[in-house]
């Protein structure tokens, strides 16, 4: 099992569910480290404890940057991306909201080669659907499913070119999952193509501000 845990939730108001995370390090692809909508204007100091512990236990750490569907100047997006190496030693980044048009495309290729001059060594891109080609080889993870449980079952597509990447490209992050549905969710995730998943029992407005409990089984 290979997780993606983002838990946007501030350690000093969860320490629990940060230990039980740092527990089971192990078992994450990475975690997505989220102060502030990004990394903020200045280091939180507990973000930093809990990002120590973090890499002690062998975790993956990527600093959350909103792309805004490349509305956002690269800039900015870059100067980000180095806030959370340098406060929290992000290993990497989790872009979201990236666009997923082909005429996107060219713009998300330089901000990844930016950010990888920069230092990121592991890039995820979220636009959060399958995107066009070209987008997968463009990343080392890219998130081809958010949304709720429900439409996880009932609406999901494979394009074909998606068949044609391992599976170790791509992730699913699928929220509202009811409890005992969660391994369940994590095996459809691997039959659809996806090694790594983020199945959560949240819901809106912010569904990732617990634990999946994948991690706690």
């Amino acid at each position: 099992m290979s997780l993606l845990v983002p838990l946007y939730v501030h350690p000093a108001e969860d320490p629990g569910a940060w230990h039980r995370l740092i527990g089971a390090a192990a078992r994450t692809y990475a975690v997505v480290l989220n102060p502030a909508s990004g990394p903020g204007t200045a280091p939180d100091p507990a973000f930093a404890a809990a990002a120590r512990a973090l890499r002690a236990a062998g975790a993956r750490l990527l600093g959350y940057v909103d792309t805004d569907y490349g509305v956002r100047d690269r800039a900015r997006i870059t100067e980000e991306v180095r806030r959370h190496q340098d406060w929290y030693a992000a290993d990497g980044c989790f872009l979201d909201r990236v666009t997923a048009t082909a005429e996107g495309l060219s713009g998300c290729r330089r901000l990844v080669r930016e950010l990888r001059r920069a230092g990121a060594g592991t890039v995820v891109l979220n636009p959060g659907v399958h995107p066009a080609p070209g987008y997968a080889r463009l990343a080392d993870l890219t998130v081809t499913f958010e949304g709720h449980w429900t439409t996880y079952v009932s609406a999901f597509t494979r394009p074909p070119w998606a068949v044609r990447h391992p599976a170790d490209r791509f992730c699913h992050l699928v929220y509202g999952v009811p409890e005992a549905l969660v391994p369940l969710a994590v095996r459809t995730a691997h039959e659809r193509g996806a090694a790594v998943c983020g199945p959560v029992t949240g819901e809106p407005p912010n569904p990732w501000a617990a634990l999946s409990p994948a991690l706690t089984v």
